[in-house]
């Protein structure tokens, strides 16, 4: 499916003081025939029908694969970035040679609520958690890059309760 790409590595133009860089790998065949598959395969963050593009995390970066691009962020270097692009290339690949074997998806993974995280939090925006609100707070507990333990006024019952909503959801990066 996917034979060959030219990449792109730069650092962003909205901050080019930013140490790590961004890379676009332009593809030289159109893959949309395989996102549903790549979707399914690796659990995808996000996904759009039209145009399609799935978006995921993966390596600690977060990748969004377009018909005829992929989009990887927070690079250190060229070669990690044509490392990931490799991985990817080897993904969409597979995924579309075990099509008959995997069920395609265009549902992006199930995220838990930020309104239904800050109900569970104090919401006194005391900033012992080093933000700013508890809204804040929640916003990135609903990411996936905090964990309740980061707030310290929360007591016992509501930390469970907390805990309890977030295990309904798959939030490994």
């Amino acid at each position: 499916m996917l034979q060959s790409f030219r990449l792109e590595v730069f650092r962003p133009e909205c901050n080019p003081s930013f140490q790590s860089l961004h890379c676009l790998a332009h593809l030289d065949q159109d893959v949309s025939e395989a996102l549903p598959y790549l979707n399914a395969s690796l659990g995808g963050d996000e996904y759009l029908c039209d145009p399609p593009a799935v978006t995921f995390r993966a390596h600690g970066k977060l990748i969004t694969v377009h018909p005829r691009l992929i989009a990887v962020n927070a690079l250190a270097d060229e070669a990690e970035a044509e490392r990931i692009v490799r991985w990817l290339q080897g993904e969409i690949n597979q995924a579309w040679e075990r099509r008959a074997e995997i069920t395609p998806s265009t549902q992006g993974r199930s995220k838990p609520q930020v309104l239904e995280l800050l109900k569970l939090l104090p919401r006194t925006s005391c900033r012992q958690c080093g933000l700013p609100t508890c809204l804040v707070f929640a916003v990135r507990l609903a990411e996936g890059s905090l964990s309740p333990a980061g707030c310290p006024p929360l007591e016992t019952p509501a930390r469970q309760a907390l805990d309890s909503y977030l295990a309904g959801f798959d939030l490994e990066a």
